[in-house]
């Protein structure tokens, strides 16, 4: 198939308001937009600033009304708790508009904030579509964050209500909520009206008396009750989503609902080659954007089935656990973070857990949240048999800035880029002082404005902020804070954020094409490279890596080899010395490795606990490992 990318991507630079007046044919609106964007309006304009629409009717409604109200809609699955159930869209809209009407109860308006701190269970998505259809703002949060964090996002917010659960169930542990939630209230300066829990069996809860509501004694109560969508404009904000800030205080994320809508509905056939009735398989989080954009909105507004997974990627039982339930209900296509497919292919390096699984209905593998390395990339590739793409976005974007579209027709693929800009995003490389660099030159990754639909207008509460940190570092553009380049064919590569990019004797050096180097070693799984201060140099380079399983060489004898193929792949220049055997990485709870809190305690600074870490004693893993060194 020959791909139609460049001629769809030519028309949405050439004539922007058009191709988004036509995208947006894909939504419902209450009122038609007649125009597509208005410069005047926010930092860099607004989208659609006259239309009129609701974000759960055309999630939801619009399909019932359609006479397909018997489609499956949503399919949950939990390994960790043995629950499996699948939600029609006739069935999903009920027990929506029933808890939408549970909010009104307790006086939930356009405009008010909830915030939802609840694991992957089909109710946290049944309190998001709630709020959009009264045009309340949710906020999900991690279920299980930290009191302390949790208690920044309730004050920023000022929610009316808190939607909540008892607990979270990991594959070895129990995660008590509530003791956590009670926590970051007594921390916060605002107390919401009223939080709702939905007890769990694993784990039940007490309830503070006058404040707490039990969820399914409300649902109970409520059966045959239904509160309508609420007409919202389409620049209304649909959510808001936390954002670690380097200041320590959280960026909210603004997501306004009209354009995101026409962006998400665009991509799901265009980027990911899913049409109406077929099922998605994201395995994320609601808690991360990837959860928001394609666990929850993109594929209903598509009218396809989505799949909610209450578990890990191993370990819940095995390695072949994300390919178990992809064959189980038939996708057609899987998004997961590339330290999904690292954490199987250390766990099972030959693909031995694949073995079974009928994926014969799976037209390829999506992977986005950090980089994907070719190495991984090349495995995956050759045991799934069809095309992995690498695609890169942030909360900041909602939907992908870089990518290989399936549904407009694949371009080759070059093992280390995510391909090429998808439509609305003019992307250029500029050096520091703003000026444009030849093809090949690192530099920093830059979008000229206006964004297109679908990415935030601002920050909740914090407009100077917005602009001092996206806008004004290289004025007419946004600013992604990611350091890359583009080649000769138009290729993005992002190399490193900015912040990781280091300098060793004057010479600029990404730490992204030295991880890349060490990941074609036969015997790693997964690696991360940081600078750590060197009073000669200014700045060297030191590698953490985990081994596959079942590795049964010496770590000295593989690390040896790795300082050697580094010097060969990147050269004497970035003098790279020395790697370190971890048996983990610190990572996010979406999964980015912990570079910046890996170099302070490298190089001795005082740091805290990030609030976003899943295992907290991988950071012990890499002192031990220094102080080994030391």
């Amino acid at each position: 198939m020959t791909s139609r990318y460049r001629e769809v991507y030519r028309a949405s630079l050439e004539d922007r308001d058009a191709f988004w007046l036509k995208a947006a044919e894909a939504i419902d609106w209450f009122e038609k937009p007649l125009k597509a964007f208005d410069p005047t309006l926010g930092a860099y304009g607004r989208w659609f600033p006259d239309g009129m629409t609701n974000a759960c009717h055309n999630a939801l409604d619009r399909h019932v009304e359609d006479g397909r109200g018997d489609q499956a809609a949503l399919i949950y699955d939990s390994p960790v708790t043995g629950a499996k159930r699948t939600y029609s869209y006739a069935e999903l809209l009920n027990e929506v508009s029933s808890f939408a009407a549970i909010l009104q109860d307790f006086g939930v308006r356009k405009g008010d904030r909830v915030v939802i701190y609840m694991p992957m269970v089909p109710e946290a998505l049944v309190g998001m579509f709630a709020c959009a259809r009264l045009g309340a703002i949710h906020s999900v949060v991690f279920g299980g964050f930290a009191a302390n964090e949790l208690a920044k996002r309730i004050d920023d917010a000022r929610p009316k209500v808190i939607l909540t659960a008892s607990c979270g169930v990991e594959p070895s542990r129990k995660v008590a909520y509530k003791p956590l939630l009670d926590e970051a209230i007594r921390l916060s300066s605002h107390a919401p009206e009223a939080v709702i829990l939905l007890q769990r069996p694993q784990l039940e809860a007490e309830l503070v008396s006058g404040r707490d509501h039990d969820w399914a004694t409300l649902r109970e109560a409520a059966r045959g009750r239904s509160a309508q969508c609420e007409p919202m404009r389409a620049t209304d904000p649909l959510y808001i989503l936390y954002t670690s800030g380097t200041t320590g205080a959280p960026k909210g994320v603004v997501r306004d609902l009209g354009g995101y809508m026409v962006a998400l509905a665009w991509s799901m056939e265009a980027i990911y080659g899913v049409k109406r009735g077929e099922t998605f398989f994201c395995a994320s989080d609601i808690g991360w954007v990837v959860g928001h954009s394609y666990i929850v909105y993109a594929p209903l507004l598509a009218g396809c089935t989505t799949i909610l997974y209450e578990g890990k990627p191993v370990g819940t039982p095995d390695a072949g656990a994300l390919c178990r339930v992809a064959s189980e209900y038939g996708a057609v296509a899987l998004f997961t973070a590339p330290t999904a497919i690292r954490a199987v292919k250390k766990e099972d390096p030959q693909g031995e857990k694949l073995a079974g699984h009928d994926l014969s209905r799976m037209r390829a593998l999506f992977l986005a949240g950090e980089r994907a390395d070719p190495a991984t990339v090349d495995w995956a590739e050759k045991l799934l048999g069809v095309p992995v793409i690498d695609h890169c976005w942030q909360t900041e974007t909602g939907w992908a800035i870089v990518a290989n579209p399936l549904g407009l027709g694949l371009l080759p693929v070059k093992h280390g880029s995510p391909t090429v800009p998808m439509p609305g995003y003019d992307v250029t490389i500029l050096d520091d002082a703003g000026h444009e660099v030849a093809p090949g030159t690192l530099g920093n990754i830059v979008i000229r404005l206006p964004l297109p639909p679908g990415c935030l207008p601002t920050l909740w509460n914090d407009e100077e902020r917005f602009r001092s940190a996206y806008l004004t570092g290289f004025p007419g553009y946004y600013q992604t804070s990611d350091a890359g380049f583009i080649d000769e064919d138009g290729y993005v590569f992002f190399m490193a954020r900015t912040d990781d990019i280091i300098n060793v004797a004057g010479h600029r050096l990404s730490t992204g094409g030295m991880e890349e180097a060490i990941a074609s070693h036969p015997d790693v799984a997964e690696c991360a490279v940081v600078g750590v201060a060197d009073t000669i140099k200014g700045q060297s380079p030191l590698g953490f890596v985990v081994l596959k399983a079942g590795v049964d060489r010496t770590p000295a004898e593989i690390e040896r080899e790795i300082v050697t193929l580094v010097r060969e792949r990147v050269g004497p220049v970035a003098s790279f010395k020395q790697a370190l055997t971890v048996p983990r990485l610190p990572k996010t709870r979406s999964g980015k490795i912990l570079r910046g809190t890996i170099q302070k305690i490298a190089d001795g600074e005082a740091w805290t606990m990030p609030a976003t870490i899943e295992d907290p004693g991988a950071l012990d893993d890499i002192g031990d490992a220094l102080a080994d060194r030391r």
